[in-house]
């Protein structure tokens, strides 16, 4: 018999189609039942217009055979088949897609939803084997071909022997190597597991018979093994049942075995988009991040189905970072794959997709924020930082669609409350929405900044994470509301008779001012009286954009080296007896530079601040007290 070469390239071209496209190799099994899957689709949309096909959709099943001692492995359909000419067109032209052409030719529409478009997906086969044998008989035919080939030099068809239509390929299971160890895909559990993870939702049965031991009946001290048929699939994907249908417990389940929690979601989002792009979308959100979610190895993205097939484990593309937290998956037949079925092509189909699961997520969040405040912020708690990170990063485009989502600590109400909610309940004359950055919510309210804010009954909100600050002031405004830090040094919260009456204080010392201001030269900007203080000595503020709670965080990066600092500036409290005692002294008492470092020390501790000298500090202490 003569052997054929492939019509469509050389043995290089096939050698570089199983080396690159192809990632891993066990995908050749999602590729073959994926295949077999095409052709079941083939002859049931057949029986559909045609009686004498004699076959309903229950008669339909894949099946899988492994044998060890002779490093067999087998996939057989019950199929429509291929004729000898389609053999030839089909398997020794490479990317020649029979269901393309079926598609073309029948013009299927939504009938059949065939996966199979690009003909290469049967050449994932030589990943594993190095030797290729198709049976096939196609329906209607009473002559069955056998197609052999090693990959290489071409390949043989020849007359065979076949009882139904329907197609057999067998694998001759390649020995093991340094580098990757082939036996494992003629081991059942391997092979088992692996139609779970690609293949689960095919819509026909996947059987193995399988073997398992077992204690023999009457003999509880023996065992025996016994041979059994397995379906290895589900076939019907959760996500394309009727909501309506599923109880809480069944999504519960499938979240946590599918994506590996030991405790039930915290919110099930379920739901079909339809319009340019169809698709069924299943999401989670855990009660917890994993372990791993804060370290940057940690892989975000949805599973991607095309057809009840899995393309890919991780879509990053479906989900923005401040989303990253969800689970689930996505299940469409209008994406546009590549030949591999590993990837997508970054199309407009995948950008609508993802563009309607972000509103999705956060309609859902939102919801739950207004309708059960409890879970949300248990949710909230867990995922705060992503979402906060999501206002401050890529120059704030997500602001003004995260900015709902956020809760902050309210010092007036002692709770957490959204920015809409503090906004609501802000004075009639209030102009600002004031914040405290501290360590602690409890350290925040005891800053001497807040004073005066206070004293004017206006509420504040307490930021206790690194990134509140900048992300705030990238929102800049919210419902026409400036935000305004407690530290800023514009607070204008004093009246005009106030603000004289400061104005005369500060001319008649100015003497002193500028003695402790050149004192504190190098630490800090200016030394000026306070309009913010009631009760305190002293407080740290700044000058310009950058804060001190921003040049902390800053500072505390790995790849800082401190330059970056804030314009401090010392503030002292007018009416407070400290600025009493200092306004006897004249300019160039020796007694201003130990006040002046004193003063500035307490500020610090205040501020949460470490001290320079904290010897110098308890000495003067010390020496004061004596």
């Amino acid at each position: 018999m003569a052997k054929k070469q492939f019509k469509a390239e050389s043995r290089r071209i096939l050698d570089l189609m199983i080396d690159s496209i192809y990632t891993h190799k066990e995908i050749f099994l999602r590729e073959l039942i994926s295949n077999a899957s095409d052709a079941i689709d083939k002859l049931y949309f057949l029986s559909l217009t045609d009686d004498k096909v004699g076959k309903g959709r229950d008669d339909f099943e894949i099946r899988i055979s492994l044998d060890k001692d002779k490093r067999l492995f087998t996939i057989s359909d019950n199929g429509i088949g291929m004729t000898r000419d389609e053999l030839d067109a089909n398997l020794g032209t490479i990317a020649k897609s029979g269901t393309l052409a079926f598609k073309t030719e029948h013009d299927t529409g939504d009938a059949v939803d065939i996966i199979g478009q690009f003909g290469v997906g049967f050449y994932s086969s030589f990943m594993v084997s190095d030797n290729v044998k198709v049976l096939s008989r196609a329906y209607g035919s009473e002559e069955a071909w056998l197609w052999e080939s090693a990959g290489r030099d071409g390949y043989t068809i020849s007359a065979a022997e076949k009882e139904d239509c329907g197609t057999v390929i067998t694998l001759e299971i390649k020995e093991n190597t340094e580098d990757e160890q082939y036996d494992r895909f003629l081991n059942q559990h391997t092979v088992s597991s692996l139609v779970k993870q690609y293949s689960d939702y095919i819509r026909y049965p996947i059987r193995m018979q399988t073997q398992h031991t077992r204690a023999k009946k009457g003999d509880p001290g023996d065992t025996e093994t016994v041979t059994e048929d397995e379906t290895l699939n589900s076939m019907i994907p959760l996500w394309k049942k009727a909501k309506s249908e599923i109880k809480e417990g069944e999504y519960n389940e499938f979240y946590k075995s599918k994506f590996h929690d030991f405790e039930d979601p915290l919110l099930t989002i379920h739901f079909s988009g339809e319009g340019v792009v169809s698709y069924d979308a299943l999401l989670y959100i855990p009660k917890n991040p994993p372990y791993d979610f804060y370290a940057k190895e940690y892989q975000r993205g949805l599973q991607l189905y095309s057809s009840g097939v899995m393309i890919m484990e991780k879509c990053a593309d479906l989900l923005p970072d401040y989303f990253g937290f969800v689970s689930g998956l996505v299940d469409s037949s209008d994406l546009s794959l590549n030949i591999s079925r590993e990837l997508l092509q970054h199309d407009r189909q995948l950008k609508t997709i993802a563009v309607t699961l972000k509103k999705r997520i956060k309609t859902e969040l939102k919801k739950l924020m207004d309708n059960d405040r409890e879970k949300y912020e248990a949710f909230y708690k867990s995922f705060r930082l992503p979402i906060k990170y999501g206002l401050y990063s890529d120059y704030g485009m997500n602001k003004d669609f995260l900015s709902d989502l956020v809760l902050y600590h309210s010092a007036a109400e002692n709770k957490l409350v959204s920015l809409k909610e503090y906004v609501d309940a802000m004075k009639e004359d209030q102009k600002h929405i004031y914040y405290a950055c501290a360590e602690t919510v409890e350290r925040a309210m005891k800053l001497p900044q807040t004073e005066r804010v206070r004293d004017q009954g206006y509420d504040i909100l307490c930021m206790t994470d690194d990134v509140d600050e900048f992300a705030v002031r990238m929102l800049g405004t919210y419902m026409e509301k400036t935000f305004k830090s407690v530290s800023d040094a514009d607070l204008n919260l004093v009246s005009d008779e106030e603000k004289r009456a400061q104005e005369r204080a500060h001319e008649e010392h100015k003497d002193i001012l500028a003695a402790l201001k050149e004192a504190l030269s190098g630490k800090v900007k200016d030394v000026r009286l306070s309009d913010r203080l009631k009760s305190s000595p002293v407080c740290l503020t700044s000058d310009g954009p950058l804060s001190i709670e921003m040049e902390q965080v800053l500072a505390s990066m790995p790849v800082s080296d401190g330059s970056v600092k804030a314009e401090r500036v010392l503030e002292i409290n007018p009416a407070h007896p400290v600025f009493g005692v200092l306004g006897t002294l004249s300019a160039d008492d020796a007694r201003v530079k130990k006040y002046a470092d004193l003063l500035y020390d307490q500020a610090l501790l205040i501020e949460g601040l470490p001290i320079e000298d904290p010897v110098a500090f308890s000495n003067a202490i010390c020496e004061l007290m004596v």
